[in-house]
């Protein structure tokens, strides 16, 4: 065989093993099927170039890609090497299994992108812990200092004293940090209810008692906090003004007795309720007694706020009913009409809007009250009578009240109506006058009836001061005499006008004498 087909057949077994090693070299770094195709295809263009690279230049160009090839492998294995570390180190941390991925092998492009997002999620999360790790030992720190608290257990030396970045940021650290946290949120709240019991049970004491302002300024700096401190302060405070109330017990029982009548306004007790307390009028001011008071008013307060807004309720209706009643007395009074400032326009519109939400007030009240006593089975009592019942009442009342006023209005007016036919209407002050020249006297008409004004002036003035009663009316005679009848109007005086002179107007009234028998009471 000549020399040249010898290096022929050489230079054709170092390609495939060039190939060969190339396609291993692929399969290590993970280099997908399709791109393996895709390269073989380059290597392929590369031996067919039309300028006819030479062996040497395509070894060349192969050890080029191969070195490529190296480097790229790594670093990729760097890379993975850093993403275990973060991972692993995280995991720790969290409390969280590792990631699982192939380190023998060269990772691919897509491998690697999911690892570091994986990492990512790792460092937020661990963020997202930290944050709340660290806001919840803030609280529990203070609720310690709060109760004056010291960590007992190990898990609260771990979160108290050690490290924070030594904390183990498990979701079951974050759970038991929480549940501590709200079991010394309870305690805080305990504490802080028994305090403010304290707090309340010395002011109470202190109205009953009476106790002056600068002896409670002495107690004031404890009147604020529930530290152990504090709460010991009050307790003691509570001890001394119960064995002040002990040696001052007669004063403390007519104070609490107040209180007593003051819920049983709130509460409308009828009489009958309020006598069924019997301590309340006993005068036997002892311990037993004091009790006695205590547990009442205790049952009062209590039932009041059991029942509240149905009596805030009823206490609205009652100031709406009250401010109903006193503008419908003020629009019965003729005087309204004389106000100026435009107050009877406010009152008549306030009268009015009155008028349209009491009734919506009272079913509103209604519904609520009948529900109420669907759940406690029992009925709902106002001054000792069922409410509606006392509402409907309350109108009944008023609709009497308004029938009697009217009816006084018309007997008054029929009266002032008898007293002026009787009597003339309103009395008049006549003008003085001088001397004048005698002339005849005015002659004065009234329903074809002719009477003489002058004379009546004369004989009226000295028996009503110098008043002058004008009425369309005729008189009465004098007691014991007999009334004068005439049937026409001629002008002429009466005998019984002649005698008594002219102080006797003889009317005719439409055509009709006035019969003395019309007035009862009076002897003619």
């Amino acid at each position: 065989m000549r020399r040249s087909e010898v290096l022929a057949e050489e230079s054709i077994v170092c390609l495939q093993k060039a190939l060969n090693h190339l396609r291993e070299i692929w399969e290590l770094i993970g280099i997908p099927e399709d791109q393996r195709l895709q390269r073989t295809e380059v290597v392929k263009k590369h031996i067919k170039e039309e300028g006819e690279t030479t062996i040497l230049q395509l070894e060349k160009d192969l050890r080029t890609q191969v070195e490529l090839r190296r480097k790229q492998k790594k670093e990729r294995k760097q890379e993975l090497k850093i993403l275990q570390e973060q991972d692993q180190e995280l995991c720790e941390i969290l409390c969280m299994p590792h990631y699982e991925i192939d380190s023998t092998s060269v990772p691919s492009l897509e491998e690697l992108n999911q690892f570091r997002q994986h990492v990512a999620t790792l460092r937020e999360t661990k963020a997202s812990r930290r944050e709340e790790f660290v806001n919840i030992k803030r609280q529990i720190i203070l609720c310690m200092e709060e109760l004056e608290h010291t960590p007992d257990t190990s898990f609260e030396r771990d979160v108290v004293c050690e490290d924070e970045e030594a904390f183990c940021l498990s979701l079951e650290n974050i759970a038991t940090l929480q549940k501590l946290l709200r079991q010394l949120e309870v305690r805080k709240s305990q504490n802080e209810a028994v305090c403010e019991g304290l707090r309340a049970q010395i002011r109470e004491l202190w109205d009953r008692l009476q106790i002056p302002a600068e002896e409670r300024e002495a107690v004031a700096t404890v009147m604020t906090g529930s530290k152990a401190k504090v709460r010991k302060a009050l307790q003691l405070e509570v001890d001394r003004l119960e064995e002040l109330k002990m040696q001052n017990m007669k004063k403390v029982i007519e104070a609490i007795r107040v209180e007593v009548a003051q819920y049983w306004d709130r509460c409308f007790y009828s009489q009958e309720q309020r006598q069924a307390f019997a301590a309340y009028y006993s005068e036997d001011y002892t311990e037993n007694l004091l009790q006695l008071h205590d547990a009442e008013i205790v049952r009062l307060r209590n039932y009041y706020e059991v029942h509240k807004e149905l009596f805030e309720g009823v206490q609205k209706w009652e100031e709406s009913w009250r401010l109903f009643l006193e503008f419908e007395r003020k629009a019965s009074d003729p005087s309204r009409f004389t106000n100026r400032g435009g107050n009877l326009l406010k009152e008549e519109k306030q009268r009015a809007k009155l008028q349209k939400t009491l009734p919506k007030l009272e079913e509103e009240l209604k519904a609520r009250i009948e529900m109420w006593e669907r759940e406690h089975s029992k009925a709902f009592v106002v001054n000792g009578q069922k409410f509606m019942e006392y509402v409907t009442e309350q109108w009944e009342m008023h609709q009497l009240e308004k029938e009697r006023a009217k009816q006084e209005r018309q007997l008054k007016n029929k009266k002032q109506t008898e007293t002026e036919m009787l009597y003339g209407s309103t009395p008049r002050t006549p003008k003085r006058r001088g001397p004048t020249p005698s002339t005849p006297g005015k002659v004065r008409k009234l329903n074809t009836t002719t009477m003489s004004n002058a004379t009546a002036n004369s004989s009226i003035r000295p028996v009503f001061s110098g008043t002058v009663y004008r009425s369309p009316v005729s008189r009465l005679p004098p007691s014991g005499s007999k009334p004068v009848i005439t049937s026409t109007c001629s002008g002429k005086k009466t005998p019984r006008a002649v005698k008594h002179g002219a102080n006797k107007e003889n009317l005719e009234l439409n055509g009709s004498i006035l019969s003395a028998r019309t007035f009862k009471g009076f002897q003619i």
